[in-house]
């Protein structure tokens, strides 16, 4: 399958130039000299399209979720070390007057400003109908055309309806001089139905994945999609757990069960293949009972790998961003993310106690006080006792997953910039201090305290692996890998926690003991709920950790006053007997957070309700 590349600079000029900092609903999308030829000819037509698909973002240059600071960061996963105070969400300072990243830039996917776009898909639906066609492929292609814009609303629809409740709902485009002091927002009922009805469409009018290129929508994207959201709709957040009786917030209409239920459904249907294959990559079978060192890392590989593809995707991917090295939507993790040992930023690094969440090779649960039952905080071991037993260090023995996520201390990356080289020819993390005979302290080279560079290192004593290629100096040069918005594991795992939350927990199981085995772990079994609830919560995390999933999932659950906390460094040290010690600092803070329980929805900002005061805003917000 071929990429969607870069459309024409000077088409992109004539469509999109007049999008400005105005109202968003306040917009002409594309310039009005050329609208009418723009849907004179299906190529222009097609090249309009193109730049729907840039701007599903919001910003073309900014595609979903490989950006600088990630979403992750604004939950208990990761912490952003340039940025802290922008990710408001776990600031408690998130308000209509500074939504920080939650604004016009780096999560922009997820803004008010996403209505742009939806302005522009509206003037596309509104013409497309009345493009002349010569032959019946072209008259293939404006129905394909049509399903892809459908695909592109109910997307944005979509994250907007997750972030903010009921929305201002249009079909149809703006007109100049039309009256927007009337607008108002639809409950959140209305709010599912449209963006079901748009899914259903697209899946209608779209091909299946092998029909079409890469990156573009298809029926699997849009039941994906529809899968998403009505998954999303089952949460504690909107069936009561907030403001139940507000229906830009909570639902008014119908049962849980109902629409878990259909969650369930929706989710089926693409595991029967409805819409094309897709599996997960690796294989589901039950993992060796005992897990090698190296078996362990085959696993960790494999999970890797699904992150770094480039060409062409495999059975797991259902829809994505591809990103290519020095032309079209281009993306520089390994700088923006990668150890300051290597030049590189050093930003988004694991919070400890995600880390710890990762479960030991066995599939039985880590244990910080294995050794020392109630201390929390130390593991201190000499050289003797790590070699009678390497698992206390806490990086020994662990489930592939973590390999494939994290860069700690220790851990193997790549060869070393030119003027590190003869200090670390093996090229592995050293997130650590090593002490002399005599006490005195060097500090490793991706620390702050590094003589290669001090502004970028770890803060918490971790960094990301996930979506990083040990093929690219960060250094130097871009990222060539996708970013994977939509995935088969997130399926099975809807599926899942559709089953286990109406009580079917066998069949829930089932489906996340694939994602498990995949991971190299062994099945779960239970016939109680709760614990089966927990264990697929924890599933969900473990398996998308730094995806940004989990500032969906903190919220539908209505978790966040539970794991937002302050963040700690874990500190190491290395003496120069063998000795080694693991130190988790809690005694100063790296990052203060502070939980704001009005932060569960979004608020719309302050210019947006000046201009339209008759917009409600949402609970807790002044």
């Amino acid at each position: 399958m071929k990429n969607i590349k870069k459309y024409s600079a000077i088409i992109g000029a004539l469509l999109f130039i007049t999008i400005s900092c105005q109202d968003v609903l306040d917009q002409k999308a594309v310039d009005s000299f050329n609208e009418e030829s723009i849907f004179e000819d299906i190529n222009l037509t097609k090249a309009y399209l193109g730049r729907c698909y840039d701007y599903i973002g919001v910003d073309e240059n900014l595609v979903l979720g490989l950006r600088e600071d990630i979403l992750a960061a604004a939950t208990d996963e990761v912490l952003c070390i340039h940025r802290p105070a922008a990710h408001t969400f776990v600031k408690g300072t998130l308000s209509p007057d500074y939504l920080g990243h939650f604004g016009d830039w780096q999560f922009n996917w997820i803004s008010w400003s996403l209505y742009k776009n939806i302005q522009n898909v509206n003037v596309l639906l509104a013409n497309i109908d009345n493009v002349p066609t010569q032959t019946a492929t072209d008259d293939a292609l404006l129905a394909r055309m049509k399903g892809e814009a459908y695909f592109i609303r109910a997307f944005d629809y979509a994250n907007l309806m997750r972030s903010y409740g009921g929305l201002i709902l249009i079909d149809e485009p703006f007109e100049l001089g039309q009256d927007f002091l009337s607008i108002q927002r639809s409950s959140i009922d209305k709010t599912l139905e449209f963006i079901v009805q748009d899914c259903d469409r697209a899946i209608q009018l779209l091909p299946e994945k092998n029909e079409i290129e890469q990156g573009r929508a298809t029926k699997g994207a849009a039941a994906a999609l529809k899968s998403r959201i009505l998954n999303w709709s089952t949460g504690i957040l909107m069936n009561g757990g907030y403001e139940p009786n507000n229906p830009l917030v909570s639902f008014q209409e119908g049962t849980r069960k109902e629409r878990l239920t259909a969650a369930k459904q929706a989710a089926k249907d693409i595991i029967d293949g409805k819409y094309g294959h897709y599996a997960l990559a690796g294989t589901t079978n039950d993992p060796p009972t005992e897990m090698t060192e190296e078996k362990v890392m085959e696993y960790a590989d494999n999970f890797f790998n699904i992150f770094t593809q480039k060409g062409e995707w495999n059975d797991e991917v259902i829809w994505g961003i591809q990103y290519l090295r020095s032309e079209g939507n281009t993306t520089t993790q390994n700088r923006w993310w990668g150890p300051n040992g290597y030049h590189s930023w050093g930003n988004n690094g694991p919070n400890e106690p995600v880390v710890r969440k990762f479960e030991m090779a066995d599939g039985t649960p880590f244990i910080w006080d294995k050794y020392d039952p109630g201390n929390m905080y130390v593991r201190d071991f000499t050289a003797a006792q790590l070699e009678e037993d390497p698992k206390r260090n806490p990086y020994v023995g662990r489930e592939p997953r973590f390999y494939a996520s994290v860069l700690f201390d220790g851990a193997k990356w790549q060869e070393r910039p030119t003027d590190a080289q003869a200090i670390d020819p093996e090229g592995r993390i050293q997130s650590c201090y090593y002490i002399t005979a005599a006490g005195d302290t060097t500090a490793g080279l991706d620390t702050r305290q590094s003589f290669i560079e001090s502004w970028n290192g770890t803060k918490n004593g971790y960094y990301l692996k996930k979506y990083l290629d040990p093929t690219v100096v960060g250094q130097h040069y871009n990222n060539e890998n996708s970013w994977i918005e939509m995935r088969y594991a997130e399926v099975l795992l809807d599926y899942a926690e559709a089953c286990i939350e109406l009580e079917e927990i066998q069949e829930g199981l089932d489906a996340l003991n694939m994602v498990r085995n995949r991971a190299g772990l062994p099945d779960r079994v239970t016939n109680d709920q709760n614990q089966a609830r927990e264990w697929c919560r924890k599933e969900r995390q473990l398996e998308f950790f730094a995806e940004g999933d989990r500032w969906y999932m903190i919220r539908k659950w209505m978790i966040a006053n539970e794991v937002i906390e302050n963040v700690y460094h874990m500190k190491i040290y290395h003496y120069y007997n063998g000795r080694t010690k693991w130190f988790y600092d809690t005694s100063k803070s790296v990052d203060d957070r502070k939980w704001n329980q009005a932060n569960y929805w979004l608020p719309i900002k302050r210019t947006e309700i000046n201009r339209a005061p008759q917009l409600q805003q949402n609970p807790g917000y002044n």
